[in-house]
């Protein structure tokens, strides 16, 4: 993220909470511990907050949480392999043999 773009998610802030300080010291700070962050995360980020939250983001709660973003990654990856795999499945499915399930329902009565 650029100068320019943390201070636009500060006037985002400032938007929602008209106290929060976006002085060009504060977009400095920011910038200090933003500047490997992508903008649109960010904004999610805040946008997120602001729904939750009556009081303005700091910079931990403007990055997110990373193990939270990294177990979503995750269970987004897992969760798609798992649909790729049903799908795999349903394409593959086929009925049993006839009599099979005649044959099963024969053995079960006899139990």
């Amino acid at each position: 993220m650029h100068r320019g773009e943390v201070a636009k998610l500060l006037m985002i802030i400032v938007d929602n909470y008209p106290n929060f300080d976006a002085s060009n010291e504060n977009v400095d700070r920011h910038l200090k511990y933003l500047h490997d962050f992508p903008f649109d995360v960010a904004v999610r980020n805040v946008d997120g907050h602001i729904r939750t939250s009556k009081y303005p983001p700091n910079i931990a709660e403007i990055r997110g949480s990373l193990g939270e973003q990294v177990e979503r990654n995750r269970m987004r990856t897992v969760t798609e392999e798992y649909f790729a795999e049903r799908a795999r499945a349903r394409e593959e499915a086929c009925p049993p043999p006839p009599g099979w399930k005649e044959a099963i329902y024969a053995k079960l009565r006899r139990a």
